[in-house]
């Protein structure tokens, strides 16, 4: 039977195993990537949540103030159905990307952490880094595209809302208000045929009050902060893609370099082997 000091050193060793094996796991987790995938996950959900339900509120907002002949908006409701189903795309596309980005910074973290071991790179694998690169660039690009049409929006509805507050402070009250207006056909939204086209005085702060108003109005914002987070994530992400194809390509070319010292390091071996059998046979 086993004495209790025996049993004790027993479950210090089983304790001392795991806590091993959870720092060596902790240790291969890819950190930047982890971080990035998280920051480009929640970049994108704010854009494509927010901008979808911004965009049924500002078609709400057009129909009932700005344009009320149907034939009048068609085509802007038709692009802007296109674009909420654009935006379903995106959401799809970057899960998946995003995940797929993760399990390469999972694959190129072991293949650093065995650089001295005898886990080998192959060409496959650095050309799957290095086409991560590329797409990572290009969607950074595009991305940076889309931050700045998503200010538009913003750029408008500020606009009207600052219109609208400008209306509220005494010195308004020298002029008529009624004068005030705004005229979203100047934007190229709707047609200069649309009526009204145009919302003044009382009839547009009616407007600003709406909640419509208020929710897409700061929906914009936030949609538009959500595409921000996004750009700085796939910046993130392309930097860690680069370091880790530079990873990659030095422990090809390490292992390499390791391949033929040790071939050298045998055929010299063999040489003296011979070289002794040959002097044995001498003497």
């Amino acid at each position: 039977m086993e004495t209790p000091s025996e049993e004790n050193q027993d479950q210090w060793q089983d304790k001392r195993g795991c806590f091993e094996c959870c720092i060596k796991c902790l240790g291969g987790v890819p950190y930047a990537s982890l971080v990035a995938t998280i920051l480009c996950f929640s970049g994108v959900a704010l854009f494509c949540g927010c901008g979808h339900v911004a965009l049924t509120g500002t078609v709400t907002i057009l129909e009932t103030h700005f344009s009320k002949v149907t034939s009048d908006h068609a085509m802007l409701t038709e692009i802007i159905q296109l674009m909420q189903y654009v935006i379903y795309g995106i959401a799809s596309f970057f899960f998946l990307y995003g995940i797929i980005l993760l399990a390469e910074g999972f694959y190129t973290t072991s293949a650093v952490k065995e650089l001295h071991s005898e886990f080998k790179t192959t060409i496959c694998g650095r050309c799957i880094s290095g086409m991560f690169v590329f797409l990572t660039y290009v969607l950074g690009v595009a991305w940076l595209g889309v931050f700045g049409f998503s200010a538009v929006p913003v750029f408008l509805f500020y606009n009207m809302w600052s219109t609208c507050a400008a209306m509220k402070f005494p010195m308004t009250n020298l002029t008529n208000i009624d004068s005030i207006c705004v005229d979203v056909r100047q934007y190229g939204i709707i047609p200069w045929n649309a009526t009204p086209g145009k919302a003044c005085g009382s009839t547009l702060g009616d407007i600003c009050n709406t909640n419509e108003f208020y929710l897409s109005y700061h929906l914009y914002i936030v949609a538009c902060a959500g595409a921000g987070a996004t750009v700085i994530a796939l910046i993130h992400f392309l930097m860690i893609l680069s370091a880790n194809w530079a990873y990659l390509k030095d422990a090809s070319h390490m292992h390499t370099y390791q391949d033929i010292k040790m071939k050298e390091e045998r055929e010299l071996q063999d040489i003296t082997s011979r070289s002794k059998e040959c002097l044995h046979s001498y003497t």
